[in-house]
């Protein structure tokens, strides 16, 4: 497979249409941008022109959502040449899309929906991921989706799935460190021992994001809503998993009630300021397990 340039160990964005003109005439320094790849599936248009003009200055990381690595549906041709296209046109440093199922029979969910958690799946999965990437010629990266539900017949924990995926394709993790803490929350998990489960040189790439807390009659429940700013225990979470996986590029994700561009900026500076003590080891010692738990408890 090709090589491709990596991303500087810096925070980016990611960039949607509200930002787009705003960003491209302000130039900020952001490590890197991110764009979902199935927005700019067309053969012109703003879109793509915007992202030539934001490419010129940028490194980029397309983030797909209709790859749908899970279901029994046979793999989409047509979506895989447009990615591939895409690829060959901007040359991202990373291309990555997410752990789960998202269409049946043809008809598309719209949603990231989560998978049986067993050997099973990790064998289905593993061998289309080596379909996708023998068509990309390239690497790819998988990311870990928030859930709120879990099947009766899993029999794996879900960083065990995503690791044996990992290490059978040959692909990378994007680690989604919200979704880590949201799911943790909603099914009783350690987000801790899901860091743990995970190899170290696995992950190249670390999406923080926000989310909203919803009351139900069993209890309460996190939505991954990517409407908020990151949350302290996320970013505590975040600095726990530095130590672990050492400085990765990483995302602040904002999809929805989208605040001013300057908002986003002011969180990748905090997620620089992490990434920049971790690339100093000297500035964060190494720390046991023991003292990770008791970092993390509240």
């Amino acid at each position: 497979m090709s090589m491709h340039p990596a991303l500087a160990t810096r925070a980016g964005i990611g960039l949607r249409a509200e930002h787009a003109i705003e960003f491209v005439e302000r130039r900020p320094d952001v490590g890197f941008v991110e764009v979902h790849a199935e927005n700019v599936f067309g053969r012109g248009g703003r879109p793509l022109a915007i992202l030539e003009r934001v490419r010129r200055d940028h490194a980029l990381s397309l983030h797909g959502v209709g790859l749908s690595i899970g279901s029994t549906d046979p793999l989409s041709r047509e979506h895989l040449d447009r990615l591939a296209t895409l690829i060959g046109r901007f040359e991202p440093a990373l291309v990555s899309d997410h752990l789960c199922w998202a269409s049946h029979g043809g008809v598309y969910a719209n949603d990231l929906l989560p998978l049986p958690l067993n050997d099973e799946t990790v064998s289905h999965v593993a061998a289309r991921v080596a379909q996708v990437q023998d068509r990309l010629k390239r690497r790819i990266l998988l990311e870990n989706v928030s859930s709120y539900l879990q099947y009766s017949h899993s029999t794996l924990a879900e960083w065990d799935v995503l690791a044996k995926v990992s290490r059978r394709s040959g692909c990378g993790i994007l680690l989604d460190v919200n979704n880590v803490y949201v799911s943790a929350h909603n099914h009783g998990f350690e987000a801790l021992d899901y860091l743990r489960g995970i190899p170290i040189d696995s992950v190249d790439e670390i999406h923080l994001a926000g989310h909203v807390r919803n009351a139900t009659a069993h209890g309460e429940i996190l939505i991954d809503t990517h409407s908020r700013p990151v949350c302290d225990d996320v970013w505590r979470l975040y600095r726990i998993a530095l130590d672990r996986f050492g400085a990765v590029p990483s995302l602040i994700e904002w999809d929805a009630d989208l605040p001013p561009l300057d908002t986003l900026l002011a969180e990748a500076r905090t997620a620089d300021a992490w990434l920049a003590r971790a690339l100093v080891p000297a500035a964060v010692p190494a720390r046991a397990c023991a003292t990770l738990d008791a970092a993390f408890a509240h």
